[in-house]
């Protein structure tokens, strides 16, 4: 778990950032901060992972705020302009959030900042609602995912599934781009689990699954990219 401050000047950036800490099981949130001076105090004398920290505040700019700490904890910076994402990478900072951002991408910079805090350890994951219980899945434990109307279904490979209110665009919006991949309009599967691919057929584990028409193209791309790398 990642222990993490926010900085904003703005309350409602501030109740924004709070309300998607408290829904990531990652993530503990000690305190916020509309004060840039006492922020620098509290990281000073308590152990901080991550910051979240607006850039255009009025008091000081977030950037030269991050350069003054004498310790620098793990920084995701949030902001309304573009103009200073150079600034943010310059500080190796772990993500850059441009207002408004939802949750998904929250998730997103959350998934980067565990990665650059544990490497050795760290298994990626995403977390979604099941019969209103917020429920963790590795990522390396998912076969493929289902459409089924209004809910997807995400199919393990320990046999079991987790049925949740999405539609599979928005997961696919959620997921690695290099190791998930759609094929179908009503699946996506995960490349590592692909086992074999011919004749318009993916065969995964427990699986054989159509390419449809408008995807083959790109399935065939991804794939021939994948084993040449």
């Amino acid at each position: 778990m990642l222990t993490c401050i926010a900085i904003d000047d703005e309350p409602l950036a501030l109740r924004v950032v709070t309300k998607f800490a408290e829904k990531h099981p990652a993530l503990h949130m000690l305190r916020t901060f509309s004060n840039p001076l006492e922020a620098k105090i509290f990281i000073e004398s308590e152990s901080v992972d991550l910051i979240f920290l607006d850039v255009d505040m009025l008091e000081v700019n977030g950037v030269d705020f991050a350069r003054s700490l004498s310790r620098c904890p793990l920084l995701v910076f949030t902001t309304a302009h573009k103009a200073y994402a150079v600034d943010g990478f310059e500080l190796d900072s772990v993500d850059y959030l441009l207002k408004p951002f939802d949750y998904s991408r929250f998730e997103r910079a959350v998934e980067k900042a565990l990665a650059r805090h544990a490497p050795q350890d760290y298994r990626p994951f995403l977390t979604v609602y099941e019969e209103y219980q917020l429920v963790k899945i590795h990522l390396d434990e998912i076969e493929c995912l289902e459409s089924m109307q209004d809910y997807v279904k995400i199919h393990l490979t320990n046999g079991r599934t987790v049925l949740t209110l999405s539609t599979l665009k928005a997961m696919y919006d959620r997921l690695p781009e290099n190791t998930f991949i759609r094929i179908h309009r009503s699946y996506i599967v995960a490349v590592p689990h692909i086992v074999s691919f011919s004749h318009k057929k993916i065969k995964l584990p427990r699986f054989l699954l159509s390419v449809g028409e408008s995807y083959y193209k790109d399935v065939i791309r991804f794939l021939t990219n994948s084993s040449t790398q």
